[in-house]
């Protein structure tokens, strides 16, 4: 019978701690998040006295048979429910949840966490490859059989048979369904079914360890699947692989005490609203317009090393003359300036890359566009030195959203600026 599992929600900058506060850690599960963080620190949070602040990272964090749910926050009036419904649909945006199996429309969206959902997502790929069959590799063995087969191992022929004369140890090849894409995901499946606290899902697992062929156990680091090669056969596998690793490498077993296992399943929500705002506008682009993510341009050269680069977020050219630069920031401006740096930044890139507007994009409770410009020696500010802030209002309805931020920075691009 499982053990009902404590849920926490908390949102991104929060803390919580273990003698304060509505949601509260005990003691173990600090000293396990202690441990975690260790001595080089995790970007997820910050240790403080009895207790932890979360930083600019959303997901979750399981401590022994505690989730704990960080979800973004940039609108005060969304509700947890819809602001985990508006985490999910910008991961799926943006990728994160693709899979193989044209069964996805069952994924369950209304899942209590991200984690129930990846566990989900792993079941419903290993399903889909067990209904299309697996398949088998050729792997190298060895072994004292009765038969001839292969090459004798001298060496070991003579130090195992010099009583049993009918036996030959040899080196051979076989053709079977053990080998690292099976292990994985056989390792991964044991790591489910002791974590999991899904009572629906633990009967599929269950199911699927059945069905599954037995492996033998792994040890895993990240140059095992970086190891990993994909071929015609095996590229089915791609998915399933990348859920695994990410559940396994991020699974810190507390190996003192054997209760408060850590997995960390966490996203950088800079990065993913830089993705979302690009996945929306490439999604409804125009024909001729092209649109980039991250590209990279020499700045800086030294006598003696490398080049300096300079990466924008998101770069648009609707014709030869016409380049529009843009910096997503996930952050609530409320009634303040962006940072100096952040216009500086905006400043560099505008001059470098001869950008006719820059702006930059955050989310908010409500859409809106507030122009500014730069100034030159002069003093005088020009036509062609726009520096906008477009603040975008979140919608729970995802698709709606990605329509509403292209029409945005759209009617941005279009606007005429009065001097």
């Amino acid at each position: 019978m499982l053990k009902k599992q404590s849920h926490i929600t908390v949102f991104e900058h929060e803390r919580i701690h273990i003698d304060r506060g509505t949601s509260r850690i005990n003691p173990s599960q600090l000293k396990a998040l202690q441990q975690f963080y260790g001595e080089n620190g995790v970007p997820y949070f910050e240790l403080i006295h009895n207790g932890i602040k979360f930083n600019e990272y959303v997901g979750v964090l399981m401590v022994g048979k505690t989730t704990i749910e960080i979800l973004p926050k940039a609108d005060k009036d969304l509700e947890i429910k819809e602001w985990r419904k508006v985490l999910i649909g910008m991961l799926h945006a943006v990728g994160v949840f693709d899979i193989h199996t044209p069964s996805s429309a069952s994924l369950d969206l209304r899942a209590n966490s991200i984690l129930e959902l990846y566990f989900e997502l792993f079941v419903l790929e290993l399903e889909y490859l067990l209904h299309g069959g697996l398949i088998k590799k050729y792997r190298k063995t060895s072994g004292n059989l009765n038969s001839l087969k292969g090459n004798i191992n001298f060496p070991k022929h003579i130090n195992s048979n010099l009583i049993h004369k009918e036996h030959f140890f040899v080196n051979y090849t076989t053709y079977d369904s053990e080998h690292v894409f099976h292990k994985i995901l056989f390792k991964t499946l044991k790591l489910l079914q002791r974590i999991n606290t899904n009572i629906k899902l633990q009967s599929r697992i269950t199911s699927l360890l059945l069905d599954f062929p037995e492996m033998p156990d792994i040890k895993v680091s990240e140059n095992t699947f970086n190891r990993i090669i994909y071929d015609r056969k095996s590229s089915k596998y791609k998915n399933s692989i990348e859920i695994a690793r990410l559940l396994l490498l991020n699974y810190h077993p507390d190996v003192k005490v054997g209760s408060n296992d850590v997995l960390a399943l966490m996203f950088d929500m800079n990065y993913l609203w830089e993705r979302f705002v690009y996945s929306s506008l490439r999604k409804h682009k125009e024909d001729g317009c092209t649109i980039t993510a991250q590209n990279s341009k020499n700045f800086w050269k030294p006598n003696v090393g490398y080049n300096s680069k300079m990466k924008p977020d998101i770069v648009i050219n609707k014709d030869k003359d016409n380049c529009i630069v843009l910096d997503t920031k996930w952050k609530n401006l409320k009634k303040n300036n962006p940072s100096p740096d952040d216009l500086r930044q905006m400043y560099v890139y505008m001059k470098y890359y001869n950008a006719k507007r820059v702006a930059l994009v955050y989310p908010n409770s409500e859409s809106s566009i507030i122009s500014g410009f730069f100034y030159e020696e002069s003093n005088s500010k020009l036509r062609e030195n726009d520096c906008s802030l477009i603040l975008i209002g979140v919608i729970e309805d995802i698709k709606q959203w990605q329509i509403k931020i292209n029409e945005q920075i759209n009617s941005w691009e279009k606007y005429e600026i009065i001097i």
